[in-house]
């Protein structure tokens, strides 16, 4: 982007407007669950890696285990996920989706990648391609 485009925005900055755009139509989309995006977050890491202990399952989401307590909670009252004990260590419990947990996952993740496709439909095809490769770049 450039001044003489009419647009002053620095890189980052346009950047952040995608993604605050990206996570708006999200959040949108996933209102008729009216699950947040980090229970959706939950429910596609665990569809991702099966089973987990609720530590790792905070470390994937990359946030405080006391926080993925809270998250499994308001999961599990929904009926979405299920604790179970864990068969290697009694004193440790494992998380898990339960079959609506799944149905429930397999859909946020087929319109959120729905909601994905309509923003990056504006691109042409080889600018996805070159998009998708500076971003694998940049992430690492």
């Amino acid at each position: 982007m450039t001044e003489a485009d009419g647009d002053d925005d620095t890189l980052a900055e346009a950047f952040w407007k995608v993604a605050r755009l990206l996570r708006h139509r999200t959040r949108a989309a996933l209102a008729p669950w009216d699950i947040s995006p980090s229970q959706a977050r939950a429910l596609g890491v665990l569809a991702r890696h099966g089973v987990l202990r609720p530590g790792a399952l905070a470390e994937h989401l990359r946030i405080a285990p006391r926080s993925a307590t809270e998250v499994v909670d308001d999961l599990q009252r929904r009926g979405l996920v299920e604790r179970r004990p864990d068969p290697n260590d009694r004193r440790a419990t494992l998380v898990a989706l339960t079959a609506e947990g799944v149905r429930t996952s397999t859909a946020i993740r087929a319109t959120r990648q729905a909601e994905a496709d309509r923003l990056f439909a504006e691109l042409t095809p080889g600018d996805r391609d070159d998009l998708a490769r500076i971003l694998r770049t940049l992430h690492g």
